[in-house]
């Protein structure tokens, strides 16, 4: 844009002192004609002469010729007089002023007549020097356009095609999942790239590590919480079987409601270590999904069947099961602790006398898992906080820890499931539903 300013005032002077050249020169043949005799003059310009000197195919042409005293001897009366404060150059003066409303340039010539000087002016419209000025402007302004508009498409391109990989790089990493610790293969990085995604893979070796780290410490601490709680629930039932037979023995009943509170505490203690141990074997790293293998879902539940009837029969609930053949890609034993939570959540928050069913099945080709109650239902405001782990609905009664579902969360993760909750029928209860992948 610079170079087109300074390129139109640069072509703009000489263009236009032609045409004042060109002024001078009809000045000067007009001044020919003026006469001097005995102290007297007069002007003689033949008529076909005048026609020729006004005619121009873009501007008006004005003269005036004045004697030495300023009279006006022929020309166009009331041209503007030469500005007093203007210095001839050469017998020149050119100036700009208006005539009839009209912008002229006037070139004035102090030409010799009879010892003494007459003023001959002349002056055209500036058509044609207007247009001159708008020709130089788009000469030299539409190059320069063209030139700033290949430039920056030429960048533009270059740019994006010089940061295409790290686009592809951007786009891989925000796609991935916060648990997808895999380092980046820096191949396809630009070579400017690579100490950045070689400090990246580092970071993500040490996250990895950790989780690593927290896996086998969770999986250590359940696993050796187990096997002392699973004895001393053992011990527990054992007593409390010996004082039902002692009964005759009137044992107190304080003793009594203490020693079942323990046995409360210690089945609640035991799920919630063999619920860790399960956290621990769901979350990356704890699995290996290239060893994932075709499982029925309606095989899984009729496997496991008859350890919840046995449990929601003792709780008066009535358990049913709608089953369909369908098959996913996964780890039966993250599926069946998948199932085992769901069914567990759902025969603890059902009050007695109430329903549980479990569906598997395909929708539109689509395999899903699902169980349903009528019991006291999930608030939709808290729907997709319970997912969280440790959260518990308020006012809940149950000796859930708050990691079923959570558990859940992440073996969905595991195997590219999708969770969703949802009101039961009749907006009654709690739907909780795994949509897996299609195939």
């Amino acid at each position: 844009m610079a170079g087109a300013v300074g390129a139109y005032f640069l072509s703009l002077e000489p263009a236009s002192e032609a045409y004042d050249q060109a002024l001078v020169d009809v000045g000067i043949a007009l001044g020919e004609r003026i006469r001097s005799e005995g102290g007297s003059f007069s002007f003689d310009l033949p008529r076909a002469a005048e026609q020729v000197m006004r005619t121009d195919k873009y501007d008006t042409i004005y003269y005036q010729v004045r004697r030495p005293d300023g009279v006006a001897l022929a020309g166009d009366p009331g041209l503007p007089p030469v500005p007093a404060a203007q210095e001839p150059q050469d017998g020149v003066i050119a100036y700009d002023s208006e005539y009839g409303n009209r912008k002229i340039r006037v070139i004035a010539l102090l030409i010799p007549c009879g010892g003494e000087t007459c003023t001959v002016q002349v002056a055209e419209t500036t058509n044609k020097r207007n247009k001159l000025a708008r020709n130089i402007v788009l000469s030299s302004l539409v190059p320069e356009l063209l030139i700033t508009l290949a430039t920056l498409a030429i960048v533009w391109f270059g740019v994006k095609r010089g940061l295409a990989p790290l686009e592809d790089l951007s786009t891989e990493i925000r796609t991935r999942s916060a648990r997808d610790l895999r380092p980046i293969d820096p191949a396809h990085a630009p070579e400017e790239a690579r100490p950045l995604l070689t400090a990246l893979n580092q970071l993500f070796d040490q996250v990895a590590e950790s989780n690593r780290n927290q896996q086998r410490f969770l999986a250590n601490a359940a696993h050796q919480l187990r096997t002392p709680l699973a004895g001393l629930q053992a011990h527990i039932e054992i007593a409390l079987a010996q004082w039902e037979i002692a009964l005759a023995q009137q044992v107190p009943d304080e003793q009594r409601a203490q020693l079942e509170q323990v046995h409360r505490a210690t089945i609640r203690t035991a799920r919630l270590a063999n619920q860790l141990l399960a956290l621990a074997r769901a979350e990356p790293g704890g699995y290996r999904a290239d060893a994932f293998t075709r499982v029925n879902l309606r095989t899984l539940v009729e496997d496991a069947a008859d350890e919840w009837v046995h449990r929601a029969m003792a709780k008066d609930i009535d358990l049913g099961f709608e089953l369909s053949d369908t098959q996913v890609s996964g780890e039966a034993l993250l599926l069946r602790e998948a199932l085992a939570n769901l069914i567990h959540n759902a025969l603890e928050y059902t009050p007695a006398g109430g329903h549980v069913t479990v569906r598997t099945g395909s929708r539109s080709d689509t395999p899903f898992l699902e169980v349903e109650d009528d019991g006291p239902g999930i608030p939709e405001a808290e729907r997709g906080q319970v997912l969280e782990r440790f959260y518990r609905v308020t006012g809940t009664t149950g000796t859930g820890s708050g990691l079923g579902l959570s558990i859940v969360r992440e073996i969905a993760s595991a195997h590219g499931a999708e969770i969703s909750l949802h009101a039961g029928a009749h907006g009654r209860g709690c739907k909780v539903g795994l949509t897996f992948p299609h195939g």
